[in-house]
């Protein structure tokens, strides 16, 4: 008897902990995100700053979230990064195991941290069937067109799923996925953010975006609709690279937290800043600028950290 009491105290430890993981209050619903990355696309360690690789303990996967049914027993990736393989494990080991690694990707647009991971899903790696890619019409177009992406569509890895702006991909009966155009750096394709659904509460992804003032959508008007807002967070503040950074244009943080000064917490509280540059110091959890925007209510994208739908 003592014995199964133990056991019984144990498995409300672990369940406690599960609770307590990263310092957030986590939601295990049957739909759930789950953040797999949160750094620009040349992630943490960056190439050519030595000094960030004497410390292996830091590394940094790039952003993407896993989208996971646990009642339909399915699971979706939104961006296919360099380190997919590794996040397709987690999503497969410490959330679902199924009979395919993912039931489907979607990309938001064509810069190296968000699709390039898809060459592992072709013959020099895995070698896979009809894997479904959920990408917009220019998007496909250069899927389709420019190789080594081409080879995956033509043997078959991979299956392209048009999106259209605006239009509502229904993935089963509890979640949906809805596509809508921001302006980037659009050279190679459009760029995306994603409205995601589940039974209770919604979620917005824009990891990237020019300036929230070129958006055609108001910013405050947007968060208003959502419960969750995975937002582009890849610089601090102006100043922060050595390179003019009109040349690599994103809402610094500070625009976005400027904009927002007249928000209610309860709308702060939504904004999960993600999609971090390596040189951005609010990185660190115990930087000050960080705390301070904290104490205001806005949260910082950790991985492994799930967010119930």
């Amino acid at each position: 008897m003592f014995k199964n009491t133990f056991n019984a105290y144990l498995f409300c430890c672990s369940l406690f902990f599960l609770s307590c993981k990263n310092n957030e209050q986590i939601e295990y619903n049957q739909q759930y995100l789950v953040v797999l990355g949160t750094m620009q696309d040349a992630g943490y360690p960056h190439i050519n700053y030595p000094e960030e690789f004497k410390k292996p303990q830091n590394k940094r996967k790039v952003t993407s979230l896993g989208l996971v049914d646990l009642e339909a027993k399915s699971k979706w990736l939104f961006e296919a990064t360099p380190d997919m393989p590794s996040q397709l494990n987690t999503l497969e080991v410490q959330h679902l195991k199924g009979n395919t690694i993912i039931n489907g990707v979607f990309l938001t647009h064509a810069h190296i941290g968000h699709y390039t991971g898809l060459m592992y899903f072709g013959r020099e790696a895995m070698g896979a069937k009809n894997i479904k890619v959920y990408a917009m019409p220019r998007m496909k177009a250069f899927l389709e067109t420019n190789g080594p992406w081409s080879q995956l569509v033509s043997l078959e890895n991979i299956k392209i799923a048009p999106l259209q702006n605006n239009t509502k991909v229904i993935l089963n009966k509890n979640l949906t996925v809805t596509p809508f155009l921001v302006p980037h750096r659009d050279e190679y394709s459009e760029t995306a953010g994603f409205k995601i659904k589940g039974p209770h509460k919604t979620a917005m992804f824009i990891p990237d975006i020019n300036k929230w003032n070129l958006w055609k959508r108001d910013l405050l008007t947007e968060l208003k609709n959502v419960d969750i807002a995975f937002l582009d967070a890849t610089f601090l503040a102006d100043g922060e690279i050595a390179r003019p950074m009109s040349e690599v244009p994103h809402p610094f943080i500070e625009e976005t937290v400027a904009l927002l000064k007249n928000a209610t917490s309860k709308i702060r509280s939504k904004v999960v800043f993600i999609h971090f540059n390596h040189s951005n110091p609010v990185i660190a959890p115990g930087h000050a600028r960080r705390r301070e925007l904290e104490a205001q209510g806005y949260r910082f994208a950790t991985f492994g950290t799930v967010f119930g739908l």
